[in-house]
Parts: C-alpha cells; sequence; structure tokens
C-alpha cells in the first residue's frame, strides 16, 4: 500500500495493484473566496498550489468523491477526469451531481461492501460536524450535510480507513471497533465555522484515536490549505513530539508514503 497527500483531504491511494484518487480539489492557488459562513472568510483558497501537475493526479484507476462540497470536488476536476471513469460516492444526491456533470460510470458505496477488482470498499458513516447542529445549518445555506468515510479491505494488503470529514463521534469509534483498521487518515485541520462549531477533527479528536486504536498508523490529511483550518500541521507536528507518538504521521503535500 501507498498513500501519497497530494493536497488538503486529496489523496492517492495506490492498494492492492490499483490505484484511487480521492476527493480531487483541483483549482489554482487562491482560486476561490473563502467560505462566508466559517472563520477566516476573507482568506483566499485553497491556500497552496498543487504539488503536481493534475495529468499526474489524475492518472489512476479510479476515483471516490466522500462528498461533493467544493473543497472535495470541483470544476477543475469535473474537466481533467476522463468521463468514463469509476467514480465511488455516498449517496443518490451525489451521484445524480456527478452524473449531470457527464460522467458515465457512478456508483454509490454500500455500508455491506462493494467489490472493485480484488477489494472490497465499505462505506462508513460520519458526523460532519455535530449533527444536531451543523445539520439545519447546511440545510438552511442550501448545502448538503453528509459525508462518507471509506474502508479498504484486501486479502493482501492492510485494512486501511479513510474516516473522511467528521469529528470523532460514535460512528468512528463503532467503525474501529468493527474493522480494526491497521491504518487510518483523518482529516484534521478543525475546519471551523462562525458558530464556533468544528467540522473535522481537531488534536483532542486525535487523541481519541490514537488511544481506541494503539495498533494502528494514524495519518493526518486536509492539512494547511482550506481558509477555515484552526489547526496545522505545525501544531500537530509539536503535538507529536511533546508526546513521543511514533504512530502519528503528518506527511507534507507531495509527500509519499508505504506500509
Amino acid at each position: 500500500m501507498k498513500i501519497t497527500q497530494v493536497r488538503n483531504a486529496t489523496i492517492i491511494i495506490e492498494y492492492d495493484n490499483t490505484k484511487f484518487l480521492v476527493d480531487p480539489w483541483l483549482m489554482p492557488k487562491d482560486y476561490m473566496a473563502g467560505f462566508e459562513t466559517a472563520v477566516n472568510a476573507d482568506v483566499r483558497q485553497p491556500r497552496v498550489a498543487l504539488p503536481f501537475n493534475i495529468d499526474e493526479i489524475i492518472d489512476v484507476d479510479a476515483v471516490i468523491v466522500t462528498h461533493i462540497h467544493p473543497d472535495h470536488w470541483d470544476e477543475f476536476a469535473e474537466n481533467a477526469l476522463n468521463k468514463n471513469i469509476k467514480i465511488f460516492v455516498q449517496s443518490d444526491v451525489d451521484k445524480d451531481y456527478i452524473l449531470s456533470k457527464g460522467f458515465q460510470n457512478v456508483e454509490i458505496l454500500s455500508v455491506d461492501g462493494t467489490q472493485y477488482k480484488n477489494i472490497t470498499l465499505y462505506k462508513t458513516p460520519t458526523q460532519h460536524g455535530k449533527r444536531e447542529i451543523m445539520k439545519p445549518l447546511c440545510a438552511s445555506i442550501g448545502m448538503p450535510y453528509d459525508a462518507m468515510g471509506v474502508l479498504f479491505k484486501s486479502a493482501d494488503e492492510k485494512k486501511l480507513y479513510i474516516a473522511g470529514d467528521t469529528i470523532w463521534c460514535n460512528e468512528v469509534l463503532l467503525t474501529l471497533e468493527k474493522y480494526l483498521p491497521q491504518i487510518i487518515v483523518v482529516n484534521a485541520c478543525a475546519a471551523t465555522v462562525l458558530n464556533g462549531e468544528r467540522l473535522i477533527m481537531n488534536i483532542e479528536d486525535i487523541k481519541q484515536v490514537l488511544k481506541n486504536a494503539p495498533y494502528a498508523t494514524v495519518i493526518a490529511s486536509h492539512m494547511d490549505t482550506v481558509s477555515h483550518l484552526t489547526v496545522t500541521r505545525k501544531d500537530l507536528k509539536e503535538f507529536k513530539e511533546k508526546y513521543n507518538i511514533h504512530n502519528l504521521l503528518v506527511p507534507d503535500d507531495g509527500e509519499r508514503m508505504s506500509f
């Protein structure tokens, strides 16, 4: 297994001789305004440029879109990707949206497992911020709330858990207990909206992942790119050093990890 941190939640996963692109956000640096409903709305995003050219990033077998928020799927991905490429999504809403962009081969992942080549992909649940607070807020601005995680399983690889856009919650705990994944990718910049609620994990959440999966290697993704971040790679590296945590990785953009 190889995982390449591209930028933000965009990662490339090479798993059992199959190459996946997750959450392609491919627009140029500073292309998009900050989110008006979140902190740091005056900061344009993405804050950083892509570490590779787009043609290199999209040279994959399949794409996984955990949700269609504009920092996980954009017009540059729509224009660059082959319209016949396999794309996995979480719901009918996301499937219909991507089909409307001209793609032909879109499939909804199942919680019971979706077979792709020698790999089984399981859709896993999330809370993209506290559900009781963030779901009504998202509805009020016309933005879908739900996101998914994905569990990768194959006879020839370690189990890989992409937690997706989620805070630490019972859904994540139950996923850890059910699958016992050896590699876990968490989105960890603590993106925060104006009411003070977080949309994804912070350091305290990562502590819970490490506590409940001490056997696993945890990778911090979704860092240093969106306007509304409140935790940086520097913060995580200082946390890691302070507590001498060997099973937490904080990759830079463009970094490739092998397991």
